[in-house]
C-alpha cells in the first residue's frame, strides 16, 4: 500500500508541475469557472500504461479474500478453435507482476489447479511463496480458458445461482445440471475447446506476445498437468518446470481420490494414535470416523447452526455427504485436519453443529471458485473414457460418487477426444522440481515418484507432516527461487525441509494437549 501512496503522490506533482508550465507567465491565472474546456487541455493526463512485448498492461488490482497485491493487467486475443486461427475469438485475462529487480528475460507462469481456478484469483493467497522468485522475474497469470474473466464457463441457474451443491445429490440430478450448464453456452461458446491442449497453445500465444523465447512453469495440482503438456509440447520453449501436487498425465483425473484420501487419514489419525493423551481424549480417530458414518448412513442429523460467515443461524440436516466431503477438505492442509478427531468425538456425542457449520463455509468457498463448465470440457475430454469403478470404493469414505457423478455427467456433455499420446509421461531433460505434501491426500507422494522417473533433471522433495500445495512452506520458497536461479534441482540442498514439524491434533475446543 506504500508504493501505491508513493505512486500517486508523484502522479499529482507530476500534474500540478506540468499544469504551471504550460501556462505563460504573462497571463493572469484563470478564474476555475473562465475557459475550462482551455484549462482542462493544458493539464496533461498522466499515462499509466507499461509495455512488455508487444502487449499493452494497465494498473490493476488483484484481491482475494483479505489479500490483494498491486499489478498490471491486460487481455489477450486467441482462436476458440486453434485448428481455426480466424474463427470465432475468446479473450483471456492476464496480468504482470514486475519482478523487483532487474528482470531475467524469461518469465514466470504459474498454472492454478482445480480444474477450474483462475490464476489472478488464485495467486493473492500464495504470493508468498513468490517473493524471492519474483526479485528478478516477471510473474505472468493467464487466467485459462473457461475460468477467472476469460469465458468462464460458469454453471448458473435459471435464478442466476450457482446449484452445483443440488447436482451432488444424485445422478440424475447431475446429468441435469451438466445438461442445463452445455445448453446455457449453446451458440455462445464450442465448451469442446476449453481443454488442457488448448490451454497450452493459448500460454504459447502468451509467451510469443510476450517476447520471450523461453518461459518458467509452476503448476499446482490440475496445473502441473498443465505444465507436463505444456513441457511435452513445447520443450524448447520451456526453461524450467515446478511442479507442486503432481498429476501424471498417465493417471485418471478423480478416479484414485476415494483411495488416496483414505491413505492420507490413516497417515494423520495415526498421529493421535501414537498419543496416550489424545487416544484418552477422543478416542481413535478412524473408529470415531466409522462409528459416525454409519450413523449418518441410516438418517441425517437435524441440526440448528450458526453460518460461519454472516453469523446468521439456520437449520439444517447434517448428512454422510456432508461429513465426506469436509472430511476431505480439511485432508488437505494437516493443520486443518488437526481438528478433525475431536470434532468426530464431539458429533459421536449428538453435538454436530461445528461440523455443520464448517461444512457449509468450505463448501460454498470452493463452489465458488470452481467453474465447473470448464471442468466438465477437460475430465470429459481428457478422462472420462478411462473411469473405472473400484468395488473397494464402496466401503471408503468418498464412495463411487465422484466416477459415477463424472460417467453420467460427461455423457450429456459436449466434448471431444484427446490426442493419441496424452498419456505417454513427460520424458524430458527439462529441469524440473517436484514438490509433494507426505499427507497429500488426492496427490500423493507416489505420483511425484512416478512422474519423476521419466525426467532426468528433476529432483523429488517430499516435505514432511504437509499436505497438498507445499510451496508456500517453510524454506520451500527459497529452494525454488534457487533452483530458479540455477535451473538445477538436482544441485540443491534441502535438508532445511527435514526440519519441517507435524501438526499436533486437537483434543478439546482450544487446541492440543501442552
Amino acid at each position: 500500500m506504500q508504493d501505491k501512496h508513493k505512486w500517486l503522490l508523484r502522479a499529482a506533482v507530476l500534474v500540478a508541475v506540468a499544469a504551471w508550465l504550460t501556462r505563460p507567465y504573462w497571463l493572469p491565472a484563470q478564474k476555475p469557472a473562465e475557459n475550462s474546456a482551455k484549462a482542462e487541455l493544458a493539464t496533461p493526463k498522466v499515462d499509466t500504461h507499461r509495455m512488455l512485448g508487444s502487449l499493452r498492461f494497465e494498473p490493476c488490482t488483484l484481491a482475494k479474500g483479505t489479500e490483494s497485491l498491486m499489478a498490471f493487467c491486460t487481455r489477450l486475443q486467441v482462436p476458440e478453435n486453434h485448428a481455426e486461427p480466424k474463427g470465432r475469438q475468446l479473450s483471456l485475462a492476464m496480468a504482470w507482476l514486475p519482478a523487483s529487480g532487474e528482470a531475467e528475460p524469461d518469465p514466470l507462469f504459474m498454472l492454478a489447479g482445480g480444474p477450474g481456478q483462475g490464476a489472478r484469483e488464485s495467486f493473492p493467497s500464495i504470493a508468498s511463496a513468490f517473493t524471492e522468485a519474483r526479485k528478478n522475474r516477471h510473474i505472468i497469470l493467464l487466467d485459462q480458458r473457461g475460468t477467472g474473466d476469460s469465458n468462464p464457463l460458469k454453471c448458473l441457474n435459471e435464478n442466476g445461482q450457482n446449484d452445483y451443491a443440488d447436482a451432488e445429490t444424485s445422478t440424475e440430478a447431475a446429468a441435469a445440471f451438466a445438461q442445463r450448464c452445455a445448453d446455457s453456452f449453446a451458440g455462445k461458446n464450442d465448451v469442446r475447446q476449453f481443454t488442457s491442449m488448448d490451454a497450452i497453445d493459448d500460454l504459447d500465444l502468451a509467451r510469443k506476445a510476450l517476447g520471450a523465447e523461453t518461459i518458467n512453469l509452476v503448476g499446482i495440482s490440475y496445473g502441473t498437468r498443465v505444465a507436463q503438456l505444456y513441457a511435452k509440447k513445447y520443450p524448447a520453449q520451456t526453461r524450467t518446470i515446478t511442479i507442486d501436487g503432481v498429476a501424471p498425465l498417465d493417471v485418471v483425473l478423480g478416479q484414485e481420490h476415494a483411495k488416496n484420501l483414505e491413505t492420507s487419514l490413516d497417515l494423520q489419525f495415526k498421529r493421535c494414535s501414537e498419543q496416550p493423551d489424545c487416544l484418552a481424549k477422543v478416542g481413535d480417530p478412524r473408529v470415531q470416523l466409522q462409528q459416525l458414518l454409519s450413523t449418518l448412513k441410516r438418517s441425517g442429523v437435524p441440526v440448528s447452526y450458526r453460518d460461519a460467515t454472516t453469523g446468521e443461524w439456520k437449520q439444517g440436516e447434517f448428512t454422510a455427504g456432508h461429513l465426506a466431503m469436509l472430511t476431505r477438505l480439511l485432508a488437505y492442509q494437516p493443520m486443518a485436519a488437526s481438528l478433525l478427531p475431536h470434532a468426530f468425538s464431539e458429533a459421536n456425542k449428538g453435538r454436530v453443529e461445528s461440523l455443520m457449520a464448517v461444512s457449509e463455509m468450505v463448501s460454498k468457498d470452493i463452489t465458488d471458485q470452481i467453474m465447473h463448465g470448464m471442468q466438465l470440457s477437460v475430465m470429459c475430454s481428457e478422462d472420462a473414457g478411462d473411469y473405472v469403478n473400484d468395488p473397494e470404493d464402496a466401503q471408503r469414505l468418498l464412495g463411487t460418487g465422484l466416477v459415477d457423478f463424472m460417467k453420467i455427467q460427461c455423457a450429456v456433455w459436449p466434448h471431444k477426444a484427446r490426442p493419441a499420446d496424452f498419456r505417454t509421461p513427460l520424458n524430458t531433460a527439462v529441469p524440473a522440481l517436484v514438490l509433494s505434501g507426505e499427507f497429500d491426500p488426492v496427490t500423493p507422494p507416489r505420483y511425484g515418484d512416478q512422474v519423476a522417473k521419466h525426467l532426468s533433471k528433476a529432483k523429488h522433495i517430499v516435505a514432511k507432516g504437509q499436505g497438498h500445495n507445499v510451496l508456500p512452506v517453510g524454506c520451500v520458497p527459497k529452494l525454488f527461487a534457487r533452483f530458479l536461479q540455477t535451473a538445477d534441482a538436482k544441485g540443491l540442498d534441502t535438508r532445511c525441509v527435514d526440519t519441517l514439524t507435524y501438526a499436533p491434533m486437537f483434543t478439546g475446543y482450544y487446541g492440543w494437549e501442552p
